[in-house]
């Protein structure tokens, strides 16, 4: 049967198709590298669009919260409610192994340490523990606690090229040093609000952090954003280590980053930070806004509210991406491709949203869970994908279709859905009674916090028990809008 090759319906469907055929003519004339030719293939839009669901792994028995791939690309481990860690071979899509992570509560970041085989793992989760697992010859694996923080501990950042020392950061606003060869981490650095008079270090003015990332091209610049509209660069060479305590010294950021139109209006707080692989660029991803790419020289410096509006208008505005909704749960975002190409992020209309990074178009969505999609994890070799949510297992994504797969028929009317929930939640208002109220119950919490923790004092890992029954009893009292089941990162 005779194909119309010119009908812009054949056009569209052989785009891709002819992009790589372009590129593969090119290397075997000698006009490409191989190895080019490979990074610029997975990275084609025609292979993006191609992505579909290549299966699933199933075992947890909670909310998965995180996946990571190994530096080879051949293991996933992943973290779950269910503290359980589980690693997959992802050739014959099977689980290797599991171990109890000795978290009392959800975990919410499981990391290979760089350079061990594959044998250490960091963890940390909602009890604020930051724990350790050493996988041993005879298939075992030990467990132990290396710090701790007062409140969850979302997300953990490993230094490059060094498998010993690495970073955490804590609703307690503090960013802890650890090195695994030393008995007790020390605290880097602590984030507090900006104010145009004088600051003080108190409970109620800590920023609680959500997320970290380290710039790959500059080790000590470190990136971190929590519960107010800005994120803020600090260079760990310009702060005083000290023990792990209740009182420091808030220190100055380097630089901050913030949409223009979000500057002091607390109404936002960051979820998700992702430095691209060469620094020079750093993604937001913001709760119940947007996600927003900035450059270097986007920053606002060391003190945002002293910016002049004169400066502000002249200063460049970053790149936004659109459609999806970041509002039930604490979203991650990050970057796609072997030169970061695109943009990544899940949704909690279920779909995974996946955006050309140079321009912001949407190239790419999936149904990716029924309810919520928390963490998209790209391999670091090739076009695949894993990503979890709500649901209790690890998806995989990869090119397995046969055709370049438009967007799916309904996609305009799921983001109007993501933009008008977006643009109502804005609207609502606080009377001052609730605010009172809010502050008040606070208060409590705080209080009955710090009470608790020294009553307690510091408990080893044979206390599991006696810290379940105290870390459950320290976050009953929370208001959340979700199922307590599905607090996940």
């Amino acid at each position: 049967m005779h194909r119309d090759l010119d009908s812009p319906t054949m056009a569209k469907r052989n785009a891709g198709s002819n992009e790589v055929f372009r590129d593969k003519f090119n290397r075997e004339i000698g006009f490409s590298h191989p190895r080019s030719i490979s990074r610029r293939i997975s990275a084609s839009e025609g292979i993006v669009k191609k992505l579909d669901l290549y299966g699933k792994l199933n075992g947890h028995e909670g909310c998965v919260n995180v996946v990571e791939f190994s530096s080879t690309g051949d293991i996933l481990v992943s973290g779950s409610d269910d503290r359980q860690i589980m690693l997959w071979n992802l050739l014959s899509g099977t689980r290797t192994l599991t171990y109890p992570s000795g978290h009392c509560e959800n975990v919410f970041q499981t990391k290979f340490v760089p350079f061990t085989d594959d044998r250490t793992i960091i963890t940390s989760g909602a009890d604020g523990q930051v724990r350790l697992g050493q996988i041993l010859e005879n298939g075992k694996v030990e467990t132990k606690r290396l710090g701790r923080h007062r409140g969850r501990v979302y997300k953990l950042a490993l230094l490059p090229a060094d498998p010993n020392v690495f970073y955490s950061c804590g609703e307690d606003g503090f960013v802890q040093h650890f090195d695994i060869r030393t008995n007790s981490p020390t605290t880097v650095l602590y984030s507090s609000p900006f104010t145009h008079g004088c600051r003080r270090h108190h409970s109620s003015s800590r920023i609680r952090l959500n997320s970290i990332a380290i710039d790959p091209m500059n080790p000590h610049h470190l990136a971190v954003g929590g519960s107010d509209e800005y994120a803020r660069v600090y260079d760990t060479r310009r702060v005083q280590p000290a023990p792990v305590c209740r009182h420091i010294v808030p220190d100055p950021p380097v630089n901050t980053f913030c949409p223009r139109h979000l500057r002091e209006t607390n109404s936002v707080h960051v979820t998700g930070l992702a430095y691209s692989k060469n620094g020079g660029e750093l993604l937001v991803s913001y709760n119940d806004e947007l996600i927003y790419l900035f450059e270097k020289n986007m920053g606002y410096g060391s003190s945002p509210v002293a910016v002049s509006a004169e400066k502000l208008q002249e200063m460049e505005e970053p790149q936004v991406y659109a459609g999806h909704r970041n509002a039930q749960t604490v979203k991650g975002v990050n970057f796609m491709g072997p030169n970061d190409e695109y943009v990544m992020s899940g949704s909690d209309c279920g779909h995974i949203f996946i955006w050309k990074k140079r321009g912001g178009k949407l190239v790419r969505a999936m149904v990716g869970d029924r309810r919520v999609v928390n963490q998209l994890e790209s391999h670091p070799h090739m076009t695949f994908l894993a990503s979890c949510g709500i649901e209790r297992s690890v998806k995989l994504w990869t090119p397995v279709s046969n055709d370049v797969l438009s967007l799916p028929e309904n996609i305009e009317k799921v983001m109007e859905s993501n933009r008008v929930g977006r643009e109502d939640q804005s609207r609502v208002t606080l009377t001052p009674e609730v605010v009172m109220h809010v502050l008040r119950l606070q208060r409590r919490q705080t209080s009955a916090f710090t009470e608790r923790r020294y009553v307690l004092t510091d408990v080893d890992d044979g206390d599991e028990e006696n810290e379940a029954r105290f870390i459950s009893g320290l976050v009953a009292g929370d208001d959340e809008s979700i199922e307590r089941e599905c607090n996940v990162s």
